[in-house]
């Protein structure tokens, strides 16, 4: 199973579900949190190798160049804009589609190649694999990287520490995954992300539950509004100090507080449950 990691907004705990799970499991964790990846950091790599990503933007080859114009009517992402005299190209902008050569009628556009970010390979310190990747800075757009990092993934059974929010990089990560788990928190803020992502992966028709992180009791908001939708709770991780030291010294809950070590095997036993009902 594809099991995918995310949550509506950053700092709700994506990242200790995900590693904490990958510890258990001893399964290949990929981090397609492109722009900030962090699971490394919990994971602890070695034998880490690194391979760059390419994109392709367009380049314009003026003498054939007839200024018609279609280029620039085509591209959703203005990433190439005719002008009176010469054609703009926005590189970092250019989404490597195609369409603009292709609807070229005087031949004018090749494509160049150039370098966007990189995908790390490694080795965790409990000898499972993990894989991520990290974009370049001033770059706009990290999909390339996520979907090179689905495909030069071989295995059948990893786990996805997502990018949080809803964005372009958070639907190329959770499009490959077969259950999602929301990792949310109890405050008006988790709430409320937490309800776009419900919706994003209804859209997507992709079955999933939640995962409060820092519970507290008397908070029940984000609980009746589960229970008022029949969204599944997979698993409460309480507000605890002892946690938050572990986590501020980059360590994995379930290695260095095995008492804690029930709540993630309980929210992996609770997906299948969560799947049946489903279908």
């Amino acid at each position: 199973m594809k099991l995918a990691v995310l949550s509506g907004k950053g700092g709700t705990g994506k990242t200790t579900v995900s590693s904490n799970l990958a510890f258990i499991t001893k399964s290949l964790l990929i981090d397609t949190d492109i722009e900030e990846p962090n699971s490394h950091i919990f994971l602890k790599p070695k034998n880490i190798k690194n391979f760059p990503v390419n994109t392709m933007y367009p380049e314009i080859d003026m003498e054939r160049c007839i200024l018609c114009g279609n280029c620039g009517d085509f591209c959703r992402f203005n990433a190439i804009i005719p002008s009176k005299k010469k054609v703009l190209v926005f590189e970092e902008s250019c989404h490597d589609c195609g369409g603009c050569k292709i609807i070229c009628r005087a031949g004018a556009i090749n494509y160049c190649k150039r370098e966007i970010g990189e995908i790390f390979v490694g080795e965790t310190y409990f000898n499972s694999p993990i894989k991520y990747g990290k974009l370049n800075i001033g770059e706009m757009s990290g999909v390339k990287i996520i979907k090179e990092l689905y495909k030069t993934t071989p295995e059948k059974d990893f786990i996805i520490d997502c990018p949080p929010g809803t964005s372009c990089t958070t639907v190329a990560s959770v499009e490959e995954s077969d259950f999602a788990i929301i990792v949310t928190e109890p405050s008006p803020f988790g709430l409320s992300d937490m309800k776009l992502v419900i919706e994003l992966l209804q859209d997507m028709k992709i079955p999933f539950g939640i995962v409060i992180n820092k519970s507290i009791e008397g908070n029940t908001e984000l609980k009746n509004y589960c229970n008022k939708n029949s969204f599944e709770i997979l698993g409460e991780i309480p507000f605890d100090k002892d946690i938050a030291k572990t986590y501020s010294k980059g360590e994995i809950i379930c290695d260095t507080l095995p008492q804690y070590r029930e709540i993630f095997e309980n929210i992996l036993k609770k997906i299948p449950e969560v799947i049946n009902n489903e279908i």
